[in-house]
């Protein structure tokens, strides 16, 4: 055994409690346990609406299809349940949560008021590369309405208002937004399809884009407010589309 040297101390030992120093090691790392698994896949397929609100959810063959027992279905169902996504009706069944109309309006207002805070930040400091990079994401965004491909429309749209965040310095408040809009996604998905939606989001980005290469961060910040104020004024529309899909929990009078 090396004996201790100047160079080369004796390390103390950590004690067991003794808190971190040093760098940050936090991590967002998600365990790989199969309730986590079926929670991810059961999230995604509700929030992309391929699961419809009302839909039945089979713990039994869902535990089937993943070749596990119902346990680990269980609690992902009661996760889901904790967020909305699924309702269990005793007696009843489990199914695919309806879209509660309180939840969405909520989640519609704190967006707003994040994306402009992100938005105005945003243009405060942006320089011309940064402007190109938003004038090529329009390009592509176009490209994508002008095929029609809903999918591929949603994530761009996802990475224009992503890079805003970043651009601000604020990566942590897209985070956030993208915990509390959940209910949103699920609309989305409903207006989307809608003929000249997409066309419409476009020509939307790009005033908040336009008012950027101004280094106007009001007007930029009005534009992302009228952009997102859009979803909340269609509520009602979409109601009466989809009755079925939505939970009239609230007088929605008084929220919008």
């Amino acid at each position: 055994m090396r004996k201790p040297t100047a160079a080369h101390p004796t390390r103390r030992p950590r004690a067991p409690s003794q808190p971190p120093k040093g760098p940050a090691r936090f991590t967002d790392a998600v365990g790989r346990t199969s309730a986590n698994l079926l929670y991810q896949d059961l999230h995604e397929a509700i929030v992309t609406m391929r699961l419809r609100p009302g839909d039945p959810i089979s713990e039994s063959r869902v535990a089937a299809e993943h070749g596990v027992s119902r346990t680990p279905v269980r609690e992902a169902i009661l996760r889901l349940a904790k967020e909305k996504l699924v309702e269990i009706v005793p007696k009843s069944g489990t199914f695919v949560g309806r879209i509660p109309i309180s939840s969405l309006v909520e989640a519609i207002v704190a967006r707003r008021a994040l994306e402009v805070l992100n938005t105005k930040r945003a243009v405060e400091l942006a320089t011309p590369n940064r402007v190109t990079e938003f004038r090529a994401m329009l390009d592509r965004q176009r490209q994508i309405a002008a095929g029609g491909d809903l999918e591929r429309f949603h994530r761009a749209d996802e990475d224009f208002h992503a890079s805003i965040a970043e651009a601000a310095g604020y990566p942590g408040i897209w985070d956030l937004i993208q915990q509390i809009k959940l209910q949103v996604d699920r609309y989305r998905q409903l207006t989307l399809p809608l003929e000249g939606r997409m066309d419409l989001i476009v020509a939307e980005h790009g005033d908040i884009v336009d008012a950027m290469e101004s280094g106007d961060p009001d007007a930029a910040g009005q534009a992302m407010e009228t952009h997102l104020d859009k979803l909340q004024l269609d509520i009602q529309v979409f109601q009466e589309m989809w009755p079925d899909y939505f939970i009239h929990d609230r007088d929605i009078e008084k929220q919008i």
